[in-house]
């Protein structure tokens, strides 16, 4: 399903940094991909980009993602040169020990480490776990001097670089899956609907927002301006087949068993049965999940915006979320990919819009 161009872009797309607040240089290149798919592009104040067809329809539907990944600020410099740092979304302190990082500054990327004391000198038996409080980034300086020098100063952005491999041929794994495959995912939706010569009889809003990682905050401006009547969105979920997840507390959900359809107050019922009803009668392998109060997803902020807008969320199973190795399985994402495709097609021929307004 996915050819070598769209494989192309997809590792250019997530080897590209976009860490929350700084997503420009990536909805670039996502628009430059996406271009030849729309008729015209919106753009907001703070980076959300939406490639719209049929932008004169006075019907909207919104397919959405979101581009940013998590990252951290430099909060403070010691006197001895080392960087201490705040979250910029749910960055895990966990993990952030021995891992090299980039340090964003106007003078250009500056290499660092989060170090962390060697086995040797911690005292047994009072082993120190990583903390916002203790965990620190070495650029290799001995002074605060020699690091604002380098043009770092309180502010700095700070991301992972690892990038983009293939492990067992179908597992694809990055940092940052979360979730800039989304946005990778509803833009191969509008390339197969200009490939199969589909006309919407709606106006369709490609939308990759920014800044969910802070509170779904791209979402909720965008929606305030394209004011769509119908949403479906695109996130990630957890796998929850790899040790230590309870699945009686997050469900059971694995790669490999397709997208998964979500349950929650914000998924409009009549809308989240006509995906269901596109992925049985296309046979696209699905799963479910259920979600108390808010899905945590961009779904919330357009369902109760604007007066109320039917919203539906189909998720990608994804292992090892906000770690540098976020995993994901091939046919997972083609699966989903199909199924929004689908899912558009079936409010294409429904024709009665009335019970999504």
């Amino acid at each position: 399903m996915l050819d070598a161009q769209s494989m192309d872009f997809l590792e250019r797309y997530l080897n590209n940094f976009a860490p929350t607040g700084y997503e420009k240089e990536g909805q670039q290149l996502w628009m430059d991909y996406l271009k030849p798919y729309v008729d015209t592009f919106k753009t907001d104040i703070y980076g959300t980009c939406v490639g719209v067809i049929n932008p004169e329809h006075p019907f909207r539907v919104v397919i959405e993602g979101h581009s940013d990944e998590i990252s951290w600020y430099v909060n403070y410099i010691s006197d001895k040169g080392l960087l201490y740092v705040i979250r910029n979304g749910g960055s895990d302190q966990m993990i952030a020990p021995s891992k090299r990082v980039k340090i964003h500054t106007k003078k250009g990327l500056v290499d660092g480490v989060f170090g962390w004391p060697a086995i040797h000198t911690r005292l047994k038996g009072k082993e120190e776990q990583p903390k916002i409080e203790n965990i620190f980034i070495d650029v290799g300086c001995q002074n605060k001097e020699e690091v604002e020098a380098l043009g770092i100063h309180v502010g700095c952005v700070v991301t992972y670089p690892d990038p983009f491999m293939v492990l067992n041929q179908n597992k694809w794994v990055c940092r940052a899956i979360d979730n800039r495959i989304g946005g990778f995912m509803i833009a191969e939706v509008a390339k197969l609907l200009q490939k199969n010569n589909i006309n919407l009889p709606f106006g369709l809003y490609i939308t990759n927002s920014v800044q969910e990682e802070v509170g779904l905050r791209g979402a909720e401006m965008i929606t305030q301006t394209i004011k769509p009547h119908v949403a479906i969105v695109t996130d990630v979920t957890h796998d929850t087949t790899t040790p230590m997840i309870d699945q009686k507390v997050e469900g059971d959900v694995s790669i490999g068993k397709g997208p998964v359809i979500t349950y929650a107050p914000a998924v409009q019922n009549e809308l989240r049965e006509l995906v269901i009803t596109a992925a049985e009668k296309n046979n696209i392998p699905f799963q479910r999940a259920a979600s108390s109060r808010v899905t945590g997803t961009d779904t919330d902020a357009f369902a109760y915006s604007n007066g109320g807008v039917a919203s539906a969320l189909i998720s990608l199973p994804l292992r090892y979320m906000h770690t540098t190795v976020e995993m994901v399985q091939r046919e997972d994402v083609e699966h989903t990919i199909q199924l929004i495709y689908e899912s558009l097609l079936a409010i294409k021929d429904n024709h009665n819009f009335s019970y999504f307004k």
